[in-house]
């Protein structure tokens, strides 16, 4: 049996071989992280929005995490065998050669809040939705500056609308995910309410200025005159006094030195 090829040096290649090898072996795997939004959106390859992508995540369904183990294996990765005996929702593939990885989520994307995104997976033939992608930005507490350019350049490129459409955010849709959460909610309004901020502090132009930030208030209007549940109402009347999000522990090296040695 022949030794697999190694991971490609480039990682937008890396990442359509993944996902041209999922689909040849009836693997569902769409992508998400910073290598979508740069797929998905043409501001993210340009100044003042471009960043350097140095991993790639994906999503794919639990039900196939055996697949999914003896795909990534085929394709040259070792697997973090500790890390991804411990998890029931992700897995994590070093790429030794290049020392990167892949994080690959199963069903659910959980860092400071928890996404359901099960049965979204087969919505677009590539990476999750933008409304989905966006909303994996705008759960984040702590932002840096990678983050916010993808906010940006999802803002910048995709119209916001009241349905689901292939090249739009579902203003309606993510309007809903915060009514039933209080919690997604405050992170989401809190980080919309910035855009303004954001787009200023990255260097966008006037006009760019305008786009994004008429959408982000949009959307932002959308999420504030969504009917709430009870269950969000509860727990509004909490507030802060609660911490409503989790800090996602910090992520160990790319490669250490047990699975680069194999073992």
């Amino acid at each position: 049996m022949n030794a697999p090829a190694p991971p490609l040096e480039s990682l937008g290649d890396e990442a359509a071989r993944i996902l041209r090898a999922a689909e040849s072996n009836g693997v569902t795997l769409r992508l998400l992280g910073g290598v979508a939004v740069g797929m998905r959106c043409p501001s993210a390859s340009k100044a003042p929005l471009s960043r350097r992508y140095v991993d790639i995540d994906v999503i794919g369904h639990r039900k196939e995490t055996a697949k999914i183990n003896q795909l990534f294996r085929e394709l040259g990765y070792k697997p973090r065998e500790r890390f991804n005996a411990l998890q029931g929702s992700r897995l994590i593939f070093n790429d030794i050669k290049n020392s990167r990885r892949v994080d690959i989520f199963l069903d659910v994307f959980e860092m400071c809040h928890k996404f359901d995104f099960k049965d979204r997976l087969g919505l677009e033939p590539k990476t999750i939705p933008i409304s989905d992608l966006l909303s994996t930005k705008l759960q984040i507490v702590e932002m840096n500056e990678k983050d916010i350019k993808d906010i940006l350049a999802m803002l910048l490129d995709h119209e916001v609308s009241k349905n689901e459409v292939s090249n739009g955010v579902n203003a309606t849709y993510i309007a809903k995910l915060c009514a039933e959460d209080w919690g997604l909610y405050k992170t989401f309004t809190v980080n919309l309410a910035k855009i303004a901020e954001y787009a200023s502090s990255m260097g966008l132009d006037e006009e760019q200025r305008k786009c994004v930030t008429e959408r982000a208030e949009s959307l932002k209007s959308s999420i504030e005159t969504m009917p709430k549940t009870l269950g969000w109402k509860m727990r509004a009347a909490v507030g802060e006094r609660k911490r409503w999000y989790e800090l996602p522990e910090p992520d160990q090296e790319v490669v250490d030195s047990g699975v680069a040695a194999g073992r």
